[in-house]
């Protein structure tokens, strides 16, 4: 959420920024705005809207500056008006700051500052930065001491990047918001996200938390929580900058859906020996004793995590999938030998970190699955598991998703394999062989849905429901939290089993029930049939032989395969179908309402 672009270089400040902010747009879209050091003073551009109305607002301005900072801004504190975006100044314009995050204590400093006769004018937190570097100007503190000691009285989650009047630096800390060095010939970038100025560089420099940077035009320094001076290591990204381009597609979600063969033929590259028929697995923690395994996620990435608990259990490996904004309060304290697994994409989600931390306090192993090498999750667990998806830019993920639970197969099969209490999953040789086509099984998914017709059929019901059992109830779950992400539509997944307890009640002619069968599920098909009796139209996602297809009023196919890799058929299905849906609805589809694609705050 709100994304954060800076740049000092020998060129003008103003394009990059300005591209950066499209780039990052993903993050936050409620407003946007940038302000550069023009030689006299600062120039600040702000408004409510996209970023394409503060670039429209820009295009004819010249200017030569050749440092600013950029933000776009997902709203937390105050509405999303022309005020409360961001960059935010201090009265006077001498300090020009943008900032993700919270800060919890700016009441109190805030208070504070007008006792001593700074003003505000704006609803958010971020303001009492600018006002607070003022503050310390103006007591003779020369700007990176002015810098250093506002950030020591900050409390909360940030990332901030600012800019001072009559000094050519940039001055950045983050503290549990993501921030990110860009290095390139003879320019640096900061910012939120490594796709904000891939562009221009590939050379990555990933800040930790306590850390203070003053970025120069010769050079960065870099203090630790510590006061101490050190060397972060710059790391080279492996994404190319067409992979955060829309290219042929009209959205990021129809193209990110799309690619879907390639990401997972690279999560599986050499992970798999479909000539020994088993998984290979990299891992170096002993898993041999491990009596229990909590996986973490918020979102897509916890329905992936009930996706590998399912396994698991199968396996004979006692597993729970747990919303990280309920760890602390559903589990109690982990087992001596319990395993924590932190699902999540961008590796940079707030409650997912917090929970991995109360772990890691606790003294259990902790694995990170996670798409962003050196994010803080990598990091801070015991050991990151990468899914290797590539960038993902539409809010509404999609291919991390077949990503995550294909990495979370992989390491469930390895658990299985060193734990002498557990059991080998049914058919291994099968699943191993399968997973190494279902690239090519997704590629056919996509030619031939007929997802696209559907969605017209079913325009403007009621209510969707998605129905599974096992792994399918995962992917029901999933199919519905994409349908209400981006159509606006009611959509809700359930355990097939629970459809007679309660919801049924809500079934009507008008309300479409999607069953997913795409493994041996005789209980699903028995459910389905009781919605229908109750007028409802049902739509079997299942292979052409299911029993279910007798039954169904309409029909999603997919292939016959392993069922891991027919869920996870059947989950592409459902992707192509909430974005049919959505684009007869005229909707948003990259930037849904009130949604951003990395949360940040708890």
């Amino acid at each position: 959420m709100c994304g954060i672009i800076a740049h000092i270089g020998e060129d003008s400040a103003l394009s990059p920024l300005i591209t950066g902010l499209e780039k990052l747009e993903y993050r936050g879209y409620d407003s946007a705005g940038v302000a550069v050091k023009n030689g006299s003073g600062l120039d600040v551009w702000k408004c409510s809207g996209r970023v394409s109305d503060l670039k429209n607002s820009i295009d004819d301005v010249e200017t030569k500056a050749n440092l600013g900072i950029g933000h776009t801004r997902w709203s937390t504190h105050g509405p999303p008006t022309d005020t409360n975006a961001h960059p935010h100044t201090d009265v006077s314009e001498r300090v020009a700051v943008v900032h993700n995050g919270i800060v919890e204590n700016y009441e109190r400093i805030k208070e504070i500052l007008i006792g001593e006769g700074y003003e505000f004018t704006s609803d958010t937190d971020t303001e009492v930065i600018p006002n607070l570097v003022s503050y310390y100007l103006d007591r003779g503190n020369e700007p990176v001491a002015a810098f250093q000691h506002t950030i020591e009285d900050l409390e909360g989650s940030y990332a901030i990047a600012a800019v001072i009047d009559g000094n050519d630096s940039i001055y950045a800390a983050r503290q549990g918001s993501p921030l990110v060095l860009g290095v390139g010939d003879d320019e640096y970038y900061l910012a939120s996200d490594v796709p904000a100025f891939l562009d221009h560089t590939d050379e990555v420099v990933y800040l930790e938390d306590g850390d203070m940077v003053e970025v120069m035009t010769d050079g960065v320094t870099i203090v630790d929580e510590n006061d101490q001076l050190v060397q972060r290591e710059i790391e080279q990204v492996d994404w190319q900058p067409d992979e955060t381009g829309k290219g042929q597609y009209d959205h990021f979600m129809i193209k990110e859906i799309h690619t879907q063969p390639t990401s997972l033929q690279k999560t599986i590259e050499g992970r798999l020996d479909p000539d020994e028929g088993t998984t290979d697995l990299d891992v170096d923690m002993d898993l041999s004793d491990i009596d229990s395994v909590h996986l973490v996620g918020c979102g897509t990435s916890y329905h992936a995590a009930l996706f590998g608990a399912s396994l698991l259990n199968r396996c004979d490996v006692s597993a729970r999938a747990i919303r990280a904004s309920e760890y602390d309060l559903n589990t109690g304290t982990p087992s001596e030998n319990a395993l924590f697994i932190a699902v999540t994409q961008s590796g940079e989600t707030a409650d997912t970190l917090g929970a991995l931390r109360r772990a890691n306090d606790a003294g259990v192993d902790t694995i990170a699955v996670t798409n962003v090498v050196q994010s803080t999750a990598a990091r801070e667990a015991d050991e990151p598991l990468y899914i290797r998806a590539g960038p993902e830019i539409g809010v509404a993920a999609t291919k991390t998703f077949s990503s995550q639970a294909v990495m979370l197969t992989l390491l469930g099969q390895h658990i299985s394999s060193v734990n002498a209490d557990a059991s080998r999953v049914d058919n291994l040789d099968q699943l191993v062989s399968d997973l190494q086509e279902l690239p090519d099984a997704v590629e056919q998914t996509l030619q031939t849905s007929d997802a696209a017709r559907l969605a017209k059929k079913y325009l403007d019901n009621d209510s969707y429901f998605f129905i599974g059992r096992g792994l399918g109830c995962s992917v029901a779950k999933e199919g519905a939290l994409k349908f209400k992400e981006i159509t606006y539509e009611h959509a809700e997944g359930f355990a097939s089993g629970e459809l007679k307890h309660g919801p049924l009640a809500l079934v009507t002619e008008e309300t479409p029930v999607f069953a997913i069968c795409a493994d041996d599920c005789e209980k699903t098909v028995t459910n389905a049939k009781e919605a229908q009796t109750r007028g409802a139209p049902i739509v079997a996602v299942s292979p052409p032989s299911h029993a279910i297809a007798d039954t169904a009023d309409e029909h999603l196919y997919v292939p016959e395969m392993h069922p891991v890799c027919s869920n996870l058929l059947a989950n592409v299905q459902l992707q192509l179908l909430s974005y049919h849906c959505a684009t007869e609805l005229d909707r948003a589809i990259d930037k849904p309402r009130n949604l951003a694609k990395s949360v940040t705050v708890e």
